[in-house]
């Protein structure tokens, strides 16, 4: 089992940053591939950044590319999401999320494990 607890989130005005942090207790964090999704209202979750586990090698889906960056610390048990020139359609319940099954890192339905969200709001 893992459990998964977002923070960071909160109202910040376009062009801003914010810190998304994502504390992990449980099974051996640096075991799982760790992913951030979103979701907006009426919308689906959907992906937003990934971070594998051998090598930390990182995605992202084509929206957020050169403002969001995803990393994680092993030390602390915690992933992270930097996201910067903030957008008002970045606005949305943010999720971290722990990948337990075999396959692409873009799909939800392979993340096991979710925190309870985080609300992200960017206003103009």
């Amino acid at each position: 089992q893992v459990q998964l607890v977002e923070s960071g989130g909160g109202l910040v005005q376009a062009g801003g940053s914010l810190r998304l942090s994502c504390a992990t207790s449980g099974r051996t964090f640096s075991g799982y591939a760790m992913g951030w999704f979103r979701q907006a209202p009426g919308k689906e979750r959907e992906f937003v950044a990934a971070i594998t586990t051998i090598g930390g090698g990182t995605y992202y889906t084509d929206s957020v590319k050169g403002r969001f960056i995803i990393s994680r610390d092993s030390a602390k048990n915690t992933l992270y999401l930097q996201m910067n020139s903030l957008k008002p359609e970045d606005t949305a319940v943010y999720y971290c999320a722990a990948k337990d099954r075999r396959g692409t890192v873009y799909d939800k339905d392979l993340y096991g494990y979710w925190g309870q969200g985080t609300q992200v709001t960017v206003s103009s």
